[in-house]
Formats: C-alpha cells, structure tokens, sequence
C-alpha cells in the first residue's frame, strides 16, 4: 500500500499559519493540532505520534502531519507529492536552519542575534545550548535545540505543568485498558478481571481457559467465559468450594430406597438382604427355599418346610401314640379304649406368614372333606389362641376361615388346634376332626 500526501496542500495549511503569526499571537489563537511555540512566538504543529504512546490501536503505525495524524498499515509506504514529483517523506516540522550566512564586512566585527554567535568566518552560526549546557531545563526534561534558542520538552509519560513536569494520568486520558487501568510514574499497565489474562498487546483481555491449566475440578471441568465449572460424575455431588465432590449418601434419602438395609457406597449404593433371603432386582429381598434348594440339614426322617427367612425340620410321621399314621399328614385313633375324650383323628398342616402383617386377614381356610346329608358343622379354635391372636370365621355348613386378628413379630411358631364337630339330626349324635395348624412367623414383613 502507498499513501501519497499532497506537499502543496500541506505548504498551504502551514501558510495559513505563518500568516496567522505575523502579528502578535496568543495560544488561544493555535487551532486544533498545533500549539503555541513560546520560543519562536509561532504557532507549531504538535506530533501526536510522539505524545500518545497509543494513538493507533490495531497494530496501525501512526503517521504525523501538520494539525493531526493518520493511522496507516504498517506495510504502507509512505511518500510526499510535490508538483508531480515523488520524494521520500521528511519530518512534517520545518528543520531549523543551523547557519545564519551574513556577509562579512572588512574591517567590522559581526554581530549576531540572541541565541547565535559568529564563527572565525564571521558567520552567525546558532549556539546549541543543550549541548553547552547553556539551558535552564529542569532535571526530569530534555532539551531540544532550535533555531536561536532551545525548548525544554518532559519525558515519554509526563508532561508540562508550569516549568516542571509532572505525572500523565494515561489512565483518565482515554480507555487505553480493555478493563482495568493502573497508572504508574511515566507510564501505565492494564490489569484483566479474574478468569482473564492480558494478551499479547498488554492492552486487550482474553479468556482463560482453567479447565486446560489448572485443572481445577476434582471430576470435571468445563469452561466458561471468565470463569469455569465443575460437575461431579454419578454418585457425587459439589461440595462448597465448588470444585471437590463428595459422595452422595443415598441411604440417607429414604428408609425404601432399599427393603432390608441400604449399603453406601462411593458414588453409588447398594441394598443387602439377611440371612435366609436373597436379593431380588435392585432393592427387593426374596426369600431362600433352602428345602429346594437342598441347602437344609434335615434328616431322612424329617421333612424341610419352608418359611420366610428359613427353614424347619419336621417328623415325617407326626402321630404320636395313641394315633396312627393313615396317609401323609393324617393319624387317626384305632382304639375305643385308648382315645375316650380324643378327637378321632387329626390333621397336620404347616403354613408361614411374614411378620407384621397387615389386620384383620384371612390366613386359611378349613373345609369339610366329607359331607353328609342331615348334618350340621360347627367350628372352632380348640387350643393356641390363648393370645387372642386369631379367629375362625364359619364361611359355610362345611368350611371356616382361619382370621389373623393381630399383628405378629418372628421368628416364632404358632400351633393352633382347628375342631369340626359334625352333628347328625336324624341319628341325633355327633361326632368331631382335629386340624393341628402350625404357623410359622418369619422374622421379617417380606
């Protein structure tokens, strides 16, 4: 890119000036882009490029030209036009011109102007007095030289105050931070809010990225704009300082999360059931058939049956004297000697229940296995209701329901003697049947 400035343009702007200068000129009078030049009572183009030590943004070059400046690329190169003809660009600032040439006269010492002094030719030449040290500029400012005088200027980052130099707050200036600025002595630096860092111009704020090189978060961790985020994998929750996770004790949520006993375990839970049952799905308990199963220890003898929570052994021929067995679980009373006041015959059944039932429930039902004409039945608990735990409930002329009328803890074993009495109208006597029931209680309501 080439950028050609008209020279004759800007010959006719600094013109404009000098005549603006020929009479006597007050600072208020400089327009915009120059400033009142004390020394030379002129008006004189200020250099932004030099004072603003950012006047560019975007890594633009900051090119100086009499009442302002541009902002170019810095792949520009840059010339001045002058009639047609291409020169390379000079300094936008008149130079100051270093001889006075005044003809010597024979015979006659020269006398030159304040601020020039006359060389072996005669020649007014201009005395330098930075250089000589001739100057009243203060420690903390540089001397320039000019023509016939000098001009005391402050350093990058400072600026005039009277004749001294104090402080440039760049920070009140312009926004020079993209978010906080720190003015210090000569100079300033940019500070980024938290979750930002400065990018490489020290001036603009980027994101940083924890999550890449911190790794803040025990689990995981997400970014965000100026900030980050952490989540805890299943099972785990955020603790307070947002970063760890700590276990989630599931247990603790409800007593049903599990149906016998909630196990916690890191980032997750598990459910056991006791002895005698075996774990059913996720949560549910099912009891164990150890008579099926064959992990019992009866005997040849015995017969296994099944509760909830376990087993029992039983005598596979339960008659006892006077009684003999007739089938599987009957016994009946042979001699009319021996079993005067003794019901006939008795059944045995075994049946088992969960503990804690809910009440009232219907449990078993005895019914009639033989059924007369002209006949009556009547039912009731014989023995083992001394608890009151139960009631049978006549259902018909020939079966009766076994009721539980109490809630009933376990492990425990319940015999209950069920009596039929049978009575014949027309033969007009009676005869009765025993069922012995034992009920077995497991130690839980599964």
């Amino acid at each position: 890119m080439i950028v050609f400035i008209l020279y004759s343009m800007l010959m006719l702007t600094e013109a404009a000036h000098v005549l603006l200068m020929c009479n006597i000129i007050c600072p208020s009078q400089c327009t915009e882009g120059y400033e009142y030049d004390r020394v030379r009572e002129q008006c004189r183009d200020i250099d932004e490029c030099a004072l603003l030590d950012d006047a560019c943004k975007g890594g633009m070059q900051c090119i100086n030209h009499f009442g302002g400046y541009l902002c170019l690329p810095k792949s520009a190169v840059i010339y001045i036009s002058k009639e047609g003809e291409q020169v390379p660009q000079v300094d936008p600032v008149p130079p100051v011109a270093p001889v006075v040439h005044r003809p010597p006269q024979p015979g006659r010492t020269t006398r030159c102007a304040t601020g020039f002094t006359a060389d072996e030719q005669n020649f007014c030449r201009d005395i330098d007095e930075c250089a000589t040290g001739r100057h009243t500029c203060e420690a903390e400012q540089i001397c320039y030289n000019t023509r016939g005088s000098y001009t005391c200027q402050c350093h990058p980052g400072y600026q005039r105050s009277g004749d001294h130099c104090v402080d440039r707050d760049e920070c009140a200036l312009t926004n020079y931070c993209m978010h906080r600025c720190v003015n210090t002595q000569g100079s300033y630096y940019c500070e980024c809010n938290a979750g930002h860092k400065l990018a490489s111009n020290n001036h603009s704020c980027i994101d940083v990225n924890e999550c890449d090189v911190q790794s803040p978060c025990e689990h995981h961790c997400y970014n965000l704009i100026g900030s980050f985020l952490c989540q805890c994998e299943h099972g785990y929750e955020l603790a307070q300082d947002a970063v760890s996770c700590q276990d989630i004790d599931e247990c603790s949520f409800s007593s049903y999360m599990c149906q016998y006993q909630c196990i916690n375990n890191p980032g997750s839970y598990s459910c056991e059931c006791p002895e005698g049952y075996q774990l059913q799905g996720n949560r549910l308990c099912q009891d164990i058939n150890e008579c099926e199963t064959g992990t019992h220890n009866c005997q040849d003898d015995e017969m296994c049956w099944n509760y909830y929570g376990g087993f029992r052994c039983y005598p596979r021929n339960p008659c006892e004297a006077p009684y003999t067995k007739t089938s599987e679980n009957r016994c009946i009373c042979r001699s009319q000697a021996e079993c005067q006041g003794l019901p006939p015959s008795i059944v045995y059944k075994y049946m088992s229940i969960q503990a804690d039932r809910t009440v009232p429930a219907d449990i078993f039902q005895i019914q009639a296995t033989n059924i007369y004409a002209n006949t009556h039945n009547t039912f009731r608990i014989k023995a083992g209701n001394e608890g009151g735990e139960f009631f049978l409930r006549r259902s018909s002329n020939v079966s009766a329901m076994l009721v539980l009328t109490k809630p009933l803890s376990g492990p425990r074993e319940y015999v209950v003697d069920l009596e039929m009495i049978t009575h014949h109208l027309t033969m007009n006597y009676r005869s009765s049947s025993l069922l012995r029931l034992t009920i077995i209680v497991g130690p839980f309501a599964f």
